[in-house]
């Protein structure tokens, strides 16, 4: 099931098709755990504990974004591999969704930390994790802002 969720995050678009964004599982309890007792921000401590598996987002530095010469192309300069991630994280977490799965993305984490903890290469950098697993119950989904309110015509 896993190998199938990021099958699916694969194929979400990214700069220049670069497919920059890596992803590392964490599902050994004893990873869990160390994870969730000296790694997340603290409103996250449960989140973790209490699921099956953490995926651990990173991107490969100065690739989306960036030329073959290594020189920015976009006038978003950097900013382009959050949007690369953030189009794989959903992509991922859709998928999920279709596999009857729950998941969260967390952005508060020690970043170095899980960095030394993964052992995650020296050319990537963590974007997000995301919390995966079967949930206990439905919840109710936040209130929306109405489409009047977001959209515009020209």
């Amino acid at each position: 099931m896993i190998e199938q969720l990021i099958d699916c995050a694969r194929w979400a678009p990214s700069w220049n098709n670069c497919k920059a964004v890596r992803y590392t599982v964490l599902e050994k309890e004893e990873q869990l755990q160390k994870l969730a007792n000296t790694l997340v921000a603290s409103e996250n401590i449960h989140i973790v504990k209490n699921a099956p598996l953490i995926f651990v987002i990173s991107n490969v530095k100065k690739r989306s974004g960036y030329e073959r010469d290594g020189h920015l192309s976009s006038s978003k300069g950097e900013s382009w591999e959050m949007f690369d991630a953030g189009v794989a994280c959903q992509t991922l977490c859709l998928a999920a969704t279709e596999l009857g799965l729950g998941t969260v993305i967390m952005a508060t984490f020690d970043e170095e930390g899980i960095s030394k903890f993964i052992d995650l290469p020296e050319n990537e950098e963590i974007i997000a994790l995301i919390a995966c697993g079967y949930a206990d119950d439905m919840p109710k989904a936040p209130r929306r802002k109405e489409v009047a309110e977001i959209l515009r015509f020209l």
